[in-house]
């Protein structure tokens, strides 16, 4: 299959160092069901995320009064994406997990404050790809259905990068921001330069 339109805007999205490669969307096109199993647990884990920073920095300002909603909004979406396996006659299930998040956690300083700016940086890095992957599958899906879940996702998929872009850039110098920024997101396109060979959202 041919890749039919990746002509996007998110192309341009400047977290990211590379763009999403046709064999990761033809891997995904051709495997819709365990893509959605897998964007099930893409949008639990991404609430765990939020609770945990909320925990974390508990006595933090200005923090959870972005991450509760960024949490129940996630956890919206995962309903969702739920509601339509159930539609399908599936359900969620385990799947093994690509090496996309855990490799990138490794890359998270354990001194504060650099825990703090990197769990920010990663967290938008990966909501950064996911906007970026809807928006092919968006525009590629044949599947009607899906092609609306994904649409609709994306506004929301923006704007979560986009608070943890803020969380970073209120509490750090610029310059330090955008160094660390650009060392985890060459890492993160090494990552995704290599296909997983199990359809995945980060895969």
């Amino acid at each position: 299959m041919n890749l039919i339109n990746k002509n996007i805007s998110t192309r341009k999205i400047k977290w990211l160092v590379n763009s999403t490669s046709e064999a990761w969307l033809n891997q995904a096109i051709e495997n819709p069901i365990e893509v959605l199993i897998d964007h099930a647990h893409c949008e639990r884990k991404a609430a765990g995320l939020a609770v945990q920073l909320m925990f974390r920095y508990l006595c933090e300002p200005g923090l959870s009064e972005v991450l509760s909603p960024l949490a129940r909004e996630e956890l919206e979406h995962f309903e969702r994406v739920l509601r339509i396996l159930l539609s399908r006659g599936t359900y969620i299930k385990p799947l093994p997990a690509p090496p996309y998040a855990s490799s990138l956690s490794k890359k998270i300083r354990s001194k504060e404050p650099y825990r703090m700016l990197d769990s920010f940086i990663i967290a938008g890095l990966i909501e950064a790809r996911s906007h970026e992957r809807m928006s092919l599958l968006a525009l590629n899906s044949p599947d009607e259905e899906l092609r609306n879940l994904y649409g609709d996702l994306l506004k929301s998929e923006a704007r979560h990068f986009g608070i943890y872009w803020k969380l970073a850039e209120e509490r750090f110098e610029y310059k330090e921001l955008i160094q660390r920024l650009d060392q985890l997101s060459h890492f993160e396109s090494k990552i995704i330069s290599e296909l997983h060979p199990y359809p995945r959202m980060h895969s």
